[in-house]
């Protein structure tokens, strides 16, 4: 037989994931380049080259500690404070169930890949402050350098029908970054939350929703089946039941909100739609960097 001309499908998928990796990874660093970023925000004194700021001297301070040039300037004493400069390690996990799939004539990419331009667009941003960043769930412990960006958006598209973070463990003082549609059942990612926090994890929830999804514009007879085939759905006035559907998705989503509130996370929904640099900006922020500023 000839094997050049043998069908393999395991090559076939890796060569379409090949194929769609440049693009993804081109947008995230396109994405990320948008975000000026000054200095990072481990904002806090302690053991450091970096300079961050002036202060007014404390009796407890040692007297080795006094700026004499600044305090020239002031009737006052001033003290010349570093930056904590440990670098802390950042996890990501984007959804990769079939519902993150799903692409409305409302929106110009489909929701998993959305997450996956913000994810790198973030992990860009957190490698040139100086952090590590890793995928959640890997073997590979978070790591630096430009090779890791590369690492991960191949890890990323290596995609796992998975929508909930596996039981593995997590880094102390570590932070995660969790990208998904959040359709599980609220009762599944409490649980998860609450394994994650366990483990003294900080965490933000990005809650990726396609325009579709949130307005439901559908009128007259329409046909709604599931991704995965199984399911459908026939309404003869779609309209009908908009105000329905409305209240009970933002009802589920104000749920998720509620639920990372109560564990210390924070919650950022994001629509596939809108401009994503506006939630890098506030990622960024909420991660612990400087109020970031898009570029002119």
């Amino acid at each position: 037989m000839d094997q050049r001309r043998t069908w393999n499908p395991l090559q076939e998928q890796a060569e379409q994931l090949a194929a769609a990796l440049p693009p993804l990874l081109v947008e995230a660093e396109r994405l990320a380049s948008s975000v000026s970023l000054g200095v990072h925000g481990r904002r806090k004194a302690g053991m450091g080259e970096s300079f961050w700021q002036f202060r007014r001297y404390a009796p407890e301070d040692p007297a080795a500690s006094v700026d004499w040039r600044q305090s020239a300037k002031s009737q006052h004493l001033f003290v010349r404070e570093r930056e904590w400069e440990a670098a802390q390690a950042v996890w990501f996990w984007r959804d990769g169930s079939p519902t993150m799939r799903f692409k409305s004539q409302f929106a110009e990419i489909t929701k998993i890949d959305r997450a996956t331009v913000l994810a790198l667009a973030l992990g860009s941003l957190l490698l040139r402050g100086g952090e590590r960043i890793g995928m959640f769930g890997r073997a590979r412990a978070p790591s630096s350098g430009r090779a890791t960006l590369r690492r991960m958006a191949q890890e990323l598209m290596e995609t796992e029908d998975r929508a909930l973070p596996a039981d593995v463990p997590v880094s102390r003082n570590a932070q995660t970054v969790w990208l998904s549609d959040f359709l599980s059942p609220p009762e599944e990612i409490e649980s998860v939350l609450r394994r994650l926090s366990g483990a003294s994890a900080l965490g933000h929830l990005v809650h990726i929703v396609d325009p579709a999804e949130e307005d439901f514009p559908f009128e007259g007879r329409t046909l709604f089946e599931a991704l995965s085939g199984r399911d459908a759905e026939l309404f003869g006035r779609a309209e009908g039941v908009r105000g329905a559907y409305r209240e009970r998705f933002r009802a589920h989503g104000e749920a998720v909100a509620t639920l990372a509130r109560r564990f210390g996370w924070t919650y950022l929904a994001h629509r596939t739609d809108k401009n994503p640099d506006l939630a890098i900006i506030a990622l960024y922020a909420a991660i612990g960097g400087e109020a970031a500023q898009r570029t002119a």
